[in-house]
């Protein structure tokens, strides 16, 4: 089905501005970046996908069962979203709050053009229909010219709940906690601009320069957009292998290096902040058992803390071996959504996350990513990102804490306005 050609790159990080850019003439584009970021699990440097030569965009009703059909019948690459409000299809929930992106619940697409970066080499791998457009392409993409950032208009960001709202919702979420109703649940609250054109591109690209992530993403379907610096995996297989990455706990960067070493040391040993994390790997741990050959489920890393350009963070890893009769679709709607965005145990934290939020999520909290021909796949959390609406000109960043029994409401507002930096910083 595909035509697969390896070129040479001289400088990956400006082919990296001009594949993005040069794609912007296509109606669907996803762009992942891992920013350099090593590790056991990173695949490539980047990829593009765009140009869609079979879809699927649906509500939530189904949307497992459709995805299932979809992917095991195109048995090629597939690239796509999933947003949080999911989670009334695999569970007897609903979404009833004000929802000001709009984005379709699902959306999938198999990408006539994949562009692959792996070091100073590029891949093209083509669907034969259009495999004569390699070599032109190629060169038309050294060839694109990259526009200087141009004044962007004031943007008035303003805050869905502001403090008092949020201290009080908070309060009323701890009681849930003291009834015994949940044990921790992850709270979030929406930034937004009305009425604001914004350069999407230009925007990613700040935004990605302020963070430098390692599961960086450029989505853009029709009219709407997200721009993300996510620092968390939710899930990846490959062969046989599941991992997830959930993160838990979060500290602020100083330019002082002993200072900086000191944020860090304290996130370590903060025991508040650990028992979140520990939380959401034993929740993690249940998800992922569900599809897991029997024994198969470990903890690779408990607690790491690893230090982004903006904030700590705290990361486990946790893997399992899969059974050989799960399909890659089952995997993820049985641990969807994922823990560190919702809490534990999950249908009741859930249930008053609806209650005291008062936004809908959508592909906030949701995840981006990419199934392969082999049935692997590997998506991220969306979360420290931009979403845009185009035709209404709304931009909306979202950020949240877990609320645990020892959280204290102030504290979990100053984590927030920590997370809202970067996105605002990229607005402004």
């Amino acid at each position: 089905m595909r035509t697969q050609k390896e070129l040479k790159l001289q400088n990956t990080d400006h082919f990296k501005s001009k594949l993005l850019a040069w794609a912007q003439k296509y109606d669907e584009v996803v762009f992942l970046d891992s920013n350099e970021h090593s590790g056991n699990y990173h695949q490539f440097n980047g990829v593009l996908a765009a140009d869609a030569f079979t879809s699927i965009k649906t509500d939530a009703h189904l949307a497992f069962e459709d995805l299932h059909s979809y992917q095991s019948v195109t048995k090629d690459w597939v690239f796509g979203y999933l947003t949080y409000d999911l989670k009334n299809d695999t569970e007897p929930l609903c979404s009833g709050n004000f929802d000001g992106i709009q984005f379709p619940d699902l959306y999938f697409f198999q990408p006539k053009k994949l562009i692959f970066i792996k070091d100073e080499e590029v891949v093209f791998n083509y669907l034969n229909v259009v495999a004569e457009e390699i070599i032109p392409d190629f060169e038309a993409i050294k060839q694109t010219q990259l526009n200087v950032p141009t004044e962007a208009a004031e943007i008035k960001i303003k805050l869905r709940i502001h403090r008092d709202a949020y201290i009080d919702k908070v309060e009323k979420m701890l009681d849930h906690i003291q009834r015994g109703d949940i044990y921790e649940a992850n709270f979030c609250q929406e930034f937004y601009a009305e009425d604001t054109p914004i350069n999407p591109l230009q925007t990613f690209w700040k935004l990605n320069d302020i963070s430098k992530p390692p599961f960086a993403t450029f989505l853009k379907l029709d009219g709407n957009y997200l721009l993300s610096a996510s620092p968390e995996r939710y899930l990846r297989k490959e062969g046989q292998k599941v991992i997830s990455q959930p993160i838990k706990g979060t500290a602020k960067r100083h330019l002082n290096e002993v200072k900086d070493d000191a944020l860090k040391r304290a996130l370590e040993e903060d025991e508040k902040e650990r028992s979140e994390n520990i939380m959401i790997v034993d929740l993690v741990r249940n998800d992922l058992s569900h599809t897991a050959k029997r024994g198969s489920v470990a903890v690779e890393e408990l607690c790491k803390v690893y230090s982004f350009m903006q904030v700590h963070q705290m990361v486990s890893t946790v893997s399992s071996t899969v059974k050989d009769d799960v399909s890659p679709v089952e995997i993820i709607k049985s641990t969807f959504p994922m823990g560190s965005m919702t809490g534990a145990p999950k249908i009741s934290a859930m249930t008053i996350i609806e209650d005291l939020e008062v936004t809908r999520r959508g592909l906030y909290s949701g995840a981006v990513g990419y199934f392969t021909p082999e049935n692997d796949f590997d998506f991220n959390v969306v979360i420290r990102s931009i979403l845009f609406n185009s035709e209404t000109n709304y931009a909306s960043f979202s950020v949240g804490s877990a609320i645990t029994a020892k959280s204290q409401p102030i504290k979990e507002y100053k984590e927030c306005l920590i997370k809202a930096k970067a996105m605002k910083l990229a607005l402004e």
